[in-house]
């Protein structure tokens, strides 16, 4: 019987036309996307149908319609596959709200609030500064910290083996590209992103978020979930507000996340969301684990009869 772990897409992974296929099959998901806009007063789910992409992109949309979109794949899964249990679960940035919610840390309604107003407070943060992030390839950790050192730049996400992001000032980050060479890093991009994520130039979304978290109502997850900041287990409703307050300026340890939930016994990835990029660093990390991507009707009913099929066996 293997054991079934969750991943919840981060921002980056929308796409236009999402979750609209299952709100179109699923009445469960079509409550959860009515939902949303009746508790954010405007059209989400329009945006995440229909677009346009730029509109969609928004931080203070696509955080939320992602949000909308992982929980309404994992109760479509729920529905089909019946009260399967799950042995731990991670998400990527904002995939950690959505993960949350998914443990019962908060209900739908408090999580997607939060979530709007984490990417509100973002976008303020972006707006009011000029960054950037770029991903190093084929560097280990030791030396794009040398260079984030050398650079005045932060470490934003450890992804997978390989695959380290920085994350600050535009000049810096630039800069910080051309001096990747000459620290043995194979190859330095830059990112298309609005700003610069988990760098210290999102202070200021840091200690408004924290304000915001002090009056969310948290419960201990029912499953295990995995702290980006800490690549650990949170378990106390302080602990929670803390690292969820933490990663909107910390580094994204998601390599570690992904080795705690396998510590854990989890040997079944499920990625909730567009894209497949989780499960695509989860293979980069451990070539050769069980990994399922859902984000459409038939990916999700394909997952829950592979649920099904192993309850039975």
């Amino acid at each position: 019987m293997k054991k079934i772990a969750l991943l919840f897409a981060g921002q980056g992974a929308q796409s236009v036309g999402m979750g609209r296929d299952l709100a179109g099959q699923f009445a469960v998901a079509a409550d959860l996307f009515r939902r949303a806009d009746e508790i954010l007063g405007r059209n989400l789910s329009e945006i995440a149908w229909t677009g346009p992409i730029e509109e969609l992109t928004k931080t203070s949309n696509c955080q939320p319609a992602l949000y909308v979109h992982g929980l309404a794949c994992l109760a479509i899964l729920h529905e089909l596959g019946g009260s399967f249990s799950i042995g731990g679960a991670a998400g990527l940035s904002l995939g950690e709200m959505t993960a949350h919610a998914a443990a019962s840390t908060f209900d739908f309604a408090n999580g997607l609030k939060l979530v709007q107003r984490r990417g509100e407070l973002m976008d303020e943060a972006c707006a009011a500064t000029n960054g950037a992030m770029a991903a190093m390839i084929g560097a280990d950790e030791s030396a794009v910290r040398a260079l984030a050192a050398d650079a005045d730049v932060d470490v934003a996400n450890i992804n997978a083996p390989g695959q380290i992001v920085i994350s600050g000032e535009r000049a810096k980050v630039e800069a910080a590209i051309g001096m990747a060479k000459e620290h043995g890093i194979r190859r330095a991009t830059l990112l298309n992103v609005a700003g610069a994520y988990h760098s210290r130039l999102m202070e200021s979304a840091y200690q408004k978020l924290g304000a915001v978290l002090v009056h969310v109502p948290v419960q201990p997850p029912c499953f295990p979930v995995i702290s980006n900041v800490t690549g650990a287990e949170v378990t106390t409703p302080i602990e929670i507000r803390r690292t969820l307050q933490d990663q909107v300026t910390g580094t994204v340890r998601w390599l570690d996340c992904i080795e705690h939930l396998v510590d854990l016994g989890c040997d079944l990835f499920v990625e909730l969301g567009p894209g497949g990029v989780l499960a695509g660093l989860l293979r980069r990390t451990l070539k050769d684990m069980d990994v399922i991507s859902i984000s459409d009707a038939e990916s999700v009913r394909k997952c829950a009869e592979r649920i099904c099929a192993q309850d039975q066996g």
